[in-house]
């Protein structure tokens, strides 16, 4: 197993603005001010992005896997007008009575990642905005974060006594990863 430079990522509430009817078109996509910004910091300091997302509309007939295709387009468009690029995209299409390994709190989805990446998870930021997304970071020894867009208001509310031990609270993704890359030596920063 290789050590790379990898943050994790969910994508309703962290990248894009949730929605309790999920996000089932294109056109309702729509990034949380800053993210794209945020996602682009990362990247210039040669940092990949993985996004790990339940996706339970699918298994709920909101939309197909050729639409989700599409919002995940308009995402990397969107992601590009600002030089940022999210790496690998990997998704549960399952709904939460169907007893799947990947679906979040469950560790698959990130377990599918360290396979894909050859690298241990241990340390890597897994960035969510709901107590599923840091149970499932804890799991695999992935640095839970917390961000307090989208459901994450919420979650720091309801569930700040209870988040894990090492759990880092940001208010959004571009301050996680201005906190993130200040580790980083500037001279390490990639040109663009």
């Amino acid at each position: 197993m290789q050590t790379i430079s990898l943050v994790i990522l969910d994508r309703d509430g962290v990248i894009n603005e949730d929605s309790d009817a999920y996000i089932k078109s294109p056109s309702e996509w729509i990034p949380v001010p800053h993210s794209p910004e945020a996602i682009a910091l990362l990247n210039r300091f040669g940092i990949k992005i993985a996004v790990a997302t339940n996706q339970s509309g699918l298994a709920r007939g909101f939309y197909s896997e050729a639409t989700l295709d599409l919002i995940h387009y308009t995402m990397q468009e969107t992601l590009a007008k600002v030089n940022a690029a999210i790496d690998s995209i990997f998704y549960c299409p399952h709904g939460p009575d169907d007893d799947c390994i990947c679906r979040k709190p469950k560790p698959g989805l990130l377990k599918q990642i360290s396979q894909f990446y050859q690298c241990q998870l241990k340390d890597i930021p897994f960035v969510g905005d709901s107590m599923r997304d840091l149970e499932a970071a804890a799991a695999v020894g992935c640095l839970p974060v917390l961000v307090k867009t989208g459901k994450g208001n919420h979650t720091w509310e309801k569930y700040a006594s209870q988040l894990p031990s090492n759990t880092l609270v940001f208010d959004n993704l571009m301050a996680f990863a201005k906190y993130y890359t200040s580790k980083y030596d500037e001279k390490s920063a990639l040109l663009v």
